[in-house]
């Protein structure tokens, strides 16, 4: 009996040190697992829409596909650049005319940029100053909340523009 109490005293108190070592970072943990359901979400939706429709948009003022898909893969270059203090990669020749697979490509580094990155941030930094779009100093927080924040809004847009186009987004199907 007293060991079994023993066992029991012993994992009621090792459970929440385990807990604690594995979220040492849990804002960036919470981060990371939006931007990867995202992230992989907005490449499955990028390889799905044809090469033909990179150029639909449902009204005159909405973007294109193709120019939701460009402006993704260089802001996760320049925000996650941010995060890093690196300067970001140098992806300018994309626009949102340039060839499907040419985007799929740059999409795809942005993301395992942006990974590296977010594998290396820690909680301990999202205090730090850093310059911000238009020059604007910010707390490093704030490109981490743009990042997924960025990716949720697109992919919305995304998955209504393949609705649009007839087909079921990547979010919508049903997991294997």
């Amino acid at each position: 009996m007293r060991i079994a109490i023993g066992m029991t005293i012993l994992a009621l108190t090792a459970a929440p040190a385990l807990h604690a070592q594995q979220d040492a970072n849990p804002v960036v943990s919470s981060a990371k697992e939006i931007y990867a359901r995202q992230s992989a979400y907005i490449v499955a939706a990028a390889e799905q829409m044809p090469a033909d429709k990179y150029s639909y948009h449902p009204t005159p003022d909405q973007w294109s596909y193709g120019k939701i898909i460009s402006h993704v893969a260089l802001a996760n270059d320049h925000v996650c650049a941010m995060l890093t203090d690196a300067p970001a990669p140098d992806a300018a020749a994309l626009t949102e005319t340039s060839p499907k697979d040419a985007m799929l490509i740059a999409l795809k580094a942005s993301f395992d940029y942006c990974g590296k990155a977010l594998d290396t941030l820690q909680d301990s930094r999202l205090g730090d100053t850093i310059t911000y779009f238009g020059g604007v100093k910010k707390p490093r927080a704030r490109a981490l909340v743009e990042l997924t924040d960025d990716l949720e809004d697109h992919y919305s847009q995304m998955a209504g523009y393949l609705r649009l186009s007839g087909m079921l987004p990547p979010s919508a199907k049903p997991k294997q």
